[in-house]
């Protein structure tokens, strides 16, 4: 048997070569792993005495020889084969070892070149672990260290089954596709993926999670190639382990508070905002927050879009809270949120990478993809379209709901007062009831508030419920074949609306 490494990760390299030889295989390898080879005492044959062609072009061309992928790609079954190999004079190779350059951790450097990401994209390495792959009937092919100590088992009992040369193929493929990824990732620059004609992105797996949304599903957390931060990178700093439904929360809450350039404070329940404000005393913001929705807070997450200080830590007391979210935390508030035995406490920063723009949805068939709802606006820039006009102060507070809106999943009404929500409503198959569950939960603190819908009013009903309620102002997309009769309600009820021009539904 021959068996060929050539690995840029030599985690256990030295302990599997060692394995193969008692297994009766001759080494062959290239460059820095023949050195390691050779320096553990085991025999190896350099590439190039085995090809008779010297590696050139600074190491570019190495395995790319008609003696190293004929004697991977031969078929054994094949008589043909075996006999054209003989022809050439070229050995069979049963055994191929390798993992690839570190592409990825090159172009996350500062200020990396195009020269140097370039010099870090693989091409012997792909090719040759895809021919061995492509063989696996023939060829034992291994690209993950974590593979070498079961490998090695089977080497010294003298096989393989079928099933496991087939998964190590399958490994081999996913190891080269997630490389592949990356590059392609890497090269796009800013574009956003949304329109290329085909698409792909590299994922590597975290953790394994207990379970997914139900005990019954399975669930792991993987990490996109080229991207950082967000909360698949956070840090968690204390707590229990995060569970599936844990990071669909973080997230939410994350993204939220990171929507607004002033200082926020999010409480987020089943991924919606039952709590927001800002304000720029944090403690402030936060005791708003949570009286949007007192109730729902319970159990639920905490997110903050500045460094969570001592002071909001203690106004959390008493309120139990599965995870808070901050860029960062001063050690005070830390020593007081680490008494809370459960409470995951994570370290989040802004994500970065090909896809931070972008939103990716499995659906049967396939996938959904589409820009984040990231978009200039300008309050200035609404159309007031009644005769009442909304205040200076109404207005900051229907930009703020016209944000909050954003983060909440549609049919979306947000109430707000004082730059705090008050109430809102989400997901619901009709309007009129969203805004019903927005004025209850908001009760007293509904009168002289205003009010934003992520979409326009199919009727008026909503326009004379919000007015019903003590709503003041409203700030809707307008679009409506009925947009005249909203509107004829408003000034009818004297409450003003302004028409943004942009929807933002969320499903």
């Amino acid at each position: 048997m021959k068996a060929l490494l050539s690995v840029y990760d030599k985690t256990g390299l030295v302990e599997l070569a060692r394995a193969l030889r008692d297994a009766g295989c001759e080494l062959v390898s290239t460059g820095g792993t023949a050195r390691a080879i050779a320096d553990s005492g085991a025999p190896v044959t350099q590439v190039a005495d085995l090809t008779g062609s010297p590696e050139i072009l600074d190491g570019r061309v190495k395995t790319l020889h008609p003696t190293i992928h004929g004697g991977i790609l031969a078929r054994r079954d094949l008589e043909s084969h075996r006999a054209e190999l003989d022809r050439h004079g070229i050995e069979a190779i049963d055994v191929v070892v390798g993992n690839l350059y570190p592409f990825v951790r090159a172009v996350s450097e500062a200020g990396v070149s195009i020269e140097t990401a370039l010099e870090n994209i693989d091409i012997g390495g792909p090719a040759m672990i895809r021919a061995a792959a492509k063989n696996f009937p023939s060829v034992i092919v291994l690209v993950s260290p974590s593979d070498y100590g079961w490998a090695a088992e089977r080497f010294a009992e003298g096989s393989f089954t079928l099933d496991e040369r087939r998964e190590l193929a399958r490994k081999a493929f996913q190891h080269v596709a997630l490389y592949d990824s990356a590059v392609a990732g890497y090269l796009a620059g800013e574009s956003d993926g949304a329109s290329w004609p085909e698409l792909t992105f590299g994922y590597s797996r975290v953790a394994d999670l207990r379970y997914g949304e139900n005990p019954h599903q399975r669930a792991a957390l993987y990490s996109a190639a080229l991207s950082s931060g967000g909360v698949v990178g956070a840090e968690q700093l204390h707590g229990i382990d995060m569970s599936y439904t844990n990071y669909l929360d973080a997230d939410a809450a994350w993204r939220t508070v990171s929507d607004f350039s002033e200082q926020a404070v999010a409480v987020i329940k089943h991924t919606n905002a039952c709590g927001l404000a800002v304000h720029e005393d944090q403690p402030s913001a936060y005791r708003r927050a949570f009286e949007g929705d007192s109730v729902s807070a319970y159990g639920g997450i905490v997110g903050c879009n500045r460094a969570l200080t001592a002071a909001t830590a203690d106004a959390m007391r008493g309120v139990l809270y599965d995870i808070i979210v901050a860029p960062e935390y001063e050690e005070d508030a830390l020593d007081i949120l680490k008494r809370r035995r459960r409470t995951r406490i994570l370290r989040i920063r802004p994500e970065r990478g090909p896809a931070a723009n972008l939103d990716l949805r499995l659906v049967s068939g396939g996938a959904l993809a589409q820009t984040s709802d990231a978009i200039d606006e300008a309050p200035s820039s609404w159309q007031v379209v009644t005769e009442r006009h909304p205040t200076g102060e109404q207005l900051r507070d229907l930009a703020f709901a016209w944000k909050a809106a954003k983060h909440i999943k549609s049919n979306t009404i947000a109430l707000a007062k004082d730059g705090a929500l008050v109430g809102m409503g989400a997901g619901q198959p009709n309007r009129v009831v969203s805004v019903h569950l927005a004025l209850r939960t908001a009760g007293d603190r509904a009168r002289g508030s205003v009010m934003a819908s992520d979409a326009y009013f199919p009727f008026a009903d909503s326009v004379e419920m919000a007015a019903e309620g003590g709503v003041v102002a409203i700030a809707q997309p307008g679009g409506s074949i009925r947009d005249g009769e909203c509107i004829a309600a408003a000034n009818r009820l004297g409450i003003s609306m302004a028409l943004t021009g942009t929807r933002h539904f969320r499903h």
